[in-house]
């Protein structure tokens, strides 16, 4: 059996964190890595001690018909990037990488082009991580480097959601 490479092995390892996501839309998993370490993990979810969209089996933004990456101050979750930071300190944080994968509750397929929110982006650049690593199928990814997001601020210019930014989509 070939040895898996180290990008897919993380890959990998953020799916399955997508299994503990108590999302009815999407559902994310992230990691955070440092010199070969892992040194968090998120999921989105409900805050600590609210019930989630899965128990609750209703998701507020899917009966108002509201389309994916709007209105999220009405979403229950907590972003699985924002969980993962929140359980990591800074220090530890500068110039890691973020791991991001994307599975639809309903079929388990992986989603492909998804990306960080902009509130997420915000986070992710105050952190000091350097690079996000986004899954877009099993032997796809994509890679953002994270200065990108600082030289390219859509939230003053507007454009494409990458701030004019181009990333590299690559084979695992």
């Amino acid at each position: 059996m070939p040895r898996l490479e180290k990008i897919n092995y993380y890959l990998n390892i953020a799916q399955t964190v997508c299994e503990r996501s108590t999302c009815l839309r999407r559902c994310f998993g992230a990691i955070i890595v440092k010199n070969d370490e892992i040194i968090s993990t998120g999921y989105n979810g409900a805050p600590r001690g609210r019930e989630n969209c899965s128990d609750l089996n209703k998701c507020i933004r899917e009966e108002l018909g509201i389309p994916s990456g709007q209105r999220y101050e009405l979403c229950r979750s907590v972003h699985a990037e924002m969980n993962c930071i929140i359980s990591a300190s800074r220090d530890e944080m500068m110039g890691a990488t973020m791991y991001l994968a994307c599975i639809d509750p309903k079929t388990g397929e992986i989603f492909s082009g998804v990306e960080p929110c902009s509130m997420c982006k915000r986070l992710i650049i105050n952190s000091g991580i350097s690079y996000v690593i986004i899954r877009e199928s099993k032997d796809k990814y994509r890679t953002i480097v994270v200065e990108r997001w600082i030289e390219n601020d859509e939230s003053i210019f507007g454009g494409d959601s990458y701030g004019g930014s181009v990333t590299n989509l690559c084979r695992i």
